[in-house]
C-alpha cells in the first residue's frame, strides 16, 4: 500500500491517489459483465466513498437487512434507484446515503461520475459515484428495518490477500469475493471494489483459485438452490 503513502492530506484536501484513481477510473474499460444493454434497465446510483481513518484510507459500505425482499443481507455501496425528483445520478448517490447511513452530503466532495454498470440479475443501471469525505461525521443505519449496518473498511484490509477469495454463483460463475470487517463481500459490489483496487495500484498477488459457493457462506433471498 506504498501508494497510498506520502505527505499527509490536510483536512478537506482530496489526496494525490485518490485523484489519480478518479482519473483512472474514468478512463477505464467497463468489463462485459457489467456492460448494460442498448435499451432496459431501470437506472440507479450508488456513493463510492473515500475517507482517511484511523486505519488509514477507507470506504463507506452498508449491510442491507435480512428481512428484504431483494439484496437481503448483503454488502453494498450506499445508494438505490434513481428518482423522478433527483437531479441525476449524483443527487440520487448522495440522497441515498444520507437515508441510508446519516451522512451529511455537505461534507461529501464529488469526484468523479463513473461509467453506468449493469447489474443482470435485478436489471439496474448503476451509476458509480466518486468522493471522498471531506468532512467525516459518525454514521448509523438510517431504518434498521432496511440497513442492518454502515461500515467503514480500510482499503489496506480489501487489498489483503488472506481477505480475498472467488464466489461460485449457482449459474456456475465466478467472481471476486472480499472478509473484511466481519462480512462477506460478494457480487456487483466485490466486482467493482476488485477492480478500483486494481486501478488504484493497490492489489497485491492473492490466490484465486480458493473458490467457495455461496450455499456454504450464506444463501441469498431468491437465489434458487446451487446447482439448479
Amino acid at each position: 500500500m506504498s501508494c497510498l503513502g506520502g505527505r499527509r492530506a490536510t483536512d478537506g484536501e482530496v489526496p494525490a491517489w485518490l485523484t489519480a484513481l478518479a482519473a483512472a477510473a474514468l478512463r477505464a474499460t467497463v468489463p462485459d459483465g457489467l456492460r448494460p444493454p442498448e435499451v432496459g434497465g431501470r437506472r440507479a446510483a450508488v456513493l463510492v466513498l473515500f475517507g482517511l481513518g484511523s486505519s488509514g484510507p477507507d470506504l463507506l459500505l452498508i449491510e442491507r437487512a435480512a428481512e428484504l425482499r431483494n439484496h437481503a443481507g448483503q454488502p453494498a455501496f450506499p445508494g438505490g434507484a434513481i428518482d423522478d425528483t433527483d437531479t441525476g445520478p449524483v443527487a440520487a448517490a448522495l440522497r441515498e446515503a444520507a437515508e441510508e447511513t446519516g451522512l451529511d452530503p455537505a461534507g461529501v466532495r464529488v469526484l468523479a461520475v463513473l461509467p453506468e454498470l449493469y447489474i443482470w440479475r435485478s436489471h439496474f443501471r448503476v451509476t458509480p459515484v466518486l468522493g471522498w469525505w471531506q468532512s467525516p461525521a459518525p454514521v448509523a443505519p438510517g431504518d434498521p428495518a432496511e440497513i442492518a449496518a454502515v461500515v467503514r473498511v480500510p482499503v489496506a484490509d480489501l487489498a489483503s490477500p488472506v481477505n480475498r477469495l472467488m464466489f461460485r454463483y449457482p449459474s456456475g460463475q465466478v467472481g471476486p469475493a472480499f472478509r473484511v470487517a466481519g462480512l462477506i463481500v460478494w457480487g456487483f459490489t466485490a466486482a467493482v471494489l476488485d477492480q478500483l483496487l486494481a486501478l488504484g495500484g493497490w492489489e497485491r498477488p492473492w490466490d484465486a483459485s480458493r473458490v467457495t459457493t455461496l450455499s456454504s457462506v450464506e444463501q441469498p433471498a431468491g437465489w434458487p438452490p446451487l446447482g439448479s
